[in-house]
């Protein structure tokens, strides 16, 4: 039996000329999170990210509480889904027939809240669509890349080893509910609730994946109580 974790970034920097880095807050949340596995003797015999910047700094915030060197693979498959190219391509399509979404895009790059609601719509027609739509990733592409990511971790850890898979919100519901055999039309209640620096844990034994949990973030709701800091975030 071997276990991979899927660690989601720190909170990025919404609202700011490049989302893609962690805010400060996001790097309080990776470096408290290497300290949390440091202290609870995980340690991690591989590790892996996609190659955004928010991604791989958030291994790296964390593998510096390691006790020792770990390996830092980077992996496109571990990429985010590209909600801008969605948003930028699928929305104009969408806003046609649903004016309420026109009137939200009004506020949503100021109020992430309200920018959720358009991922929601964007992404939830790009996982059922019966054709993919020109331009952009298709569905079928992007799940079928982050599960061959995982198989191959699974293939080249081998058994006994603990991984760290860090990435973000859309790779880990795709990947939960993909193992679970959940449809897609239901991945986006795996995407919406996926908290900043939470552990989504699998266990695997050669091709076999199953779910451990999903979205733990109790250390950080402990450690914003005993710090007395706000460290749980969704955006």
């Amino acid at each position: 039996m071997a276990t991979i974790m899927m660690i989601r970034h720190g909170q990025a920097s919404f609202g700011t000329d490049n989302y893609d880095q962690l805010s400060t807050l996001g790097q309080r949340q990776a470096d408290l999170m290497g300290e949390y596995f440091r202290d609870t003797g995980v340690v991690f015999d591989a590790a892996y990210s996609g190659q955004l910047s928010r991604q791989r700094e958030t291994c790296q915030r964390v593998l510096a509480s390691q006790p020792n060197a770990v390996e830092h693979s980077i992996d496109p498959r571990f990429d985010e889904v590209r909600n801008d190219e969605q948003v930028e391509i699928l929305f104009p399509v969408l806003a046609e027939s649903e004016p309420r979404l026109s009137r939200l895009m009004e506020s949503a790059m100021q109020d992430s809240k309200q920018y959720q609601k358009i991922i929601e719509a964007v992404f939830t027609n790009w996982v059922t669509r019966a054709e993919p739509y020109p331009g952009i990733q298709s569905w079928q592409e992007y799940s079928e890349g982050v599960m061959s990511g995982l198989y191959d971790v699974m293939r080249n850890q081998g058994s006994g080893k603990t991984v760290g898979i860090f990435t973000s919100g859309g790779t880990i519901a795709t990947a939960t509910a993909l193992v679970l055999g959940v449809g897609a039309d239901l991945v986006y209640r795996f995407y919406e609730p996926v908290i900043n620096c939470s552990i989504t844990q699998f266990f695997y034994s050669g091709d076999k994946i199953s779910l451990s949990h999903f979205n733990d973030h109790s250390i950080l709701h402990k450690l914003s109580a005993n710090l007395g800091e706000r460290l749980v975030t969704y955006r």
